[in-house]
């Protein structure tokens, strides 16, 4: 084994060009973790925002931080008391960076606790394992919990449910088409595109609405009569107004995201009221590790039956950049780039 261990940090918060690399040592995992020899880094917005301190909870540590919560590749160690894994198990992981610096997926060699790593399917290559943590997880929460949601995705168990995706060309956004399709939901999605319905409409979204279009609210209610059950919404402030035109009574927001766009959020109660309308706002860090259990093992699933698929035919471009052109991968995803930004970390494995 190499005595080193390249690795993308940032000893400060800034623009992506804080990014340098390093070598560190490696370290072997202790009591509950696992050490993972990573093939490939998945970058997400949260990954940015935390590199510039907007969402950070604290400072840089001194000896740096490694950027990247997702991420695949294959256990190299196994720390005591983990059990249910073995060195050479392929698997993903996910919240690699939470609460740990150091554990950031940006890097050759992470130590994290053992219940941040899954499992890859057989057939499910590192790509698309260092592509489902943030995207896939959100979209599975953002599913499950409106009234009477399953706990669980699967074929089958969102039979009758009609759920609008807004944002259908972004990762959240495209997960959650694949994987409410997948549990028999009927979805429409919506982008401000010519472009981006394509993506939307490869994902499997079965009808596209341009929501820039004065109509919007009427093509979502010709797919909806009844109007959505299921909200998945990345820009909760700007779509308020779209949204309470058609969200049926009763019907669940699930708000991940949002994006600036028309200021923070504000709620008009007495309307809200009178569709007794539910917002529940999702994010992955919080989530309970039960429900984290339950999204991983739906995901797993889906990978492994068709369900969820990654690539350019799957409405989600993948974007790959080599371990040293981690600042430009970083700059990608804050730019806005459509697609999934991955960092081949180690090129001699395939899969």
């Amino acid at each position: 084994m190499t005595k080193t261990n390249r690795a993308i940090v940032h000893t400060e918060f800034g623009d992506a060009s804080v990014l340098r690399e390093i070598e560190r040592e490696i370290v072997a995992p202790g009591p509950g973790e696992v050490r993972v020899r990573v093939v490939v880094s998945g970058v997400n917005p949260t990954d940015w925002k935390q590199r510039t301190g907007a969402t950070a909870t604290s400072e840089v540590p001194a000896g740096g931080a490694v950027p990247n919560q997702d991420g695949a590749g294959v256990l190299d160690a196994v720390g005591a008391g983990v059990s249910g894994l073995a060195a050479g198990d392929r698997v993903w992981l996910m919240l690699a960076a939470y609460q740990r610096p150091g554990s950031g997926t940006a890097q050759q060699y992470t130590v994290v606790p053992a219940d941040r790593v899954v499992r890859l399917p057989d057939g499910a290559g590192f790509e698309a394992g260092a592509s489902v943590g943030v995207p896939a997880m959100t979209a599975h929460r953002a599913l499950t919990v409106h009234d009477g949601a399953p706990a669980r995705l699967g074929p089958g168990t969102l039979d009758g449910v009609n759920v609008l995706v807004a944002g259908g060309a972004g990762a959240v956004g495209n997960a959650a088409i694949q994987l409410a399709t997948w549990a028999g939901a009927s979805v429409v999605a919506t982008v401000s595109s010519p472009r981006k319905a394509a993506l939307a409409r490869a994902a499997g979204a079965g009808r596209v609405v341009n929501y820039t279009e004065p109509d919007a609210a009427a093509q979502i209610r010709d797919a909806f009569p009844g109007g959505a059950d299921v909200i998945v919404e990345v820009a909760a402030a700007h779509n308020a107004e779209l949204n309470l035109s058609v969200l049926r009574p009763g019907g669940t927001i699930a708000v991940y995201a949002n994006d600036g766009r028309g200021g923070p959020l504000d709620v008009d109660v007495r309307r809200h009221m009178v569709l007794n309308v539910r917002y529940q706002f999702v994010l992955l860090y919080t989530v309970s590790r039960e429900a984290l259990a339950r999204g991983a093992a739906a995901v797993n699933a889906a990978l492994a039956g068709g369900g969820l698929r990654f690539g350019a035919d799957a409405g989600v471009p993948l974007h790959v950049f080599p371990l040293a052109e981690t600042t430009a991968a970083h700059a990608a995803v804050e730019a806005g780039t459509v697609g999934k930004v991955l960092i081949r970390v180690d090129p001699a494995v395939t899969g």
